[in-house]
């Protein structure tokens, strides 16, 4: 298991990108807009860095939904390689087989 203060870190990331989506595009729309005038465009650029940086998308980190490994993991399934094996074995994932050999 991972730490449960980088897990909530990370939840609290996930609800900042949800709580400033729409301003942030809005804001990166007019930085954009090659036809609005280079202050307006300008004002718009010091606005989004003004806002808080953990509401960017890129600072979220994937993990595992099970355990919160934030290494070795697979968007298909949300979960970790780990993870991933355990359910398999057990048969909880519909289709997978586990092969050993």
């Amino acid at each position: 298991m991972a730490k449960t203060s980088a897990v909530e870190r990370n939840l609290k990331r996930v609800r900042l990108v949800k709580r400033y989506a729409a301003k942030r595009e809005q804001l990166k729309a007019i930085a954009r807009n090659k036809d609005l005038p280079v202050e307006e465009r300008f004002a718009a650029q010091l606005k989004l860095a003004e806002m808080p940086r953990n509401s960017a998308v890129s600072r979220i980190r994937n993990r595992c939904e099970i355990t919160g490994r934030p290494r070795a993991f697979y968007r298909k399934f949300r979960m970790s390689r780990i993870a991933m094996r355990d359910y398999a074995s057990q048969g909880m994932i519909p289709g997978m087989v586990k092969s050993s050999w």
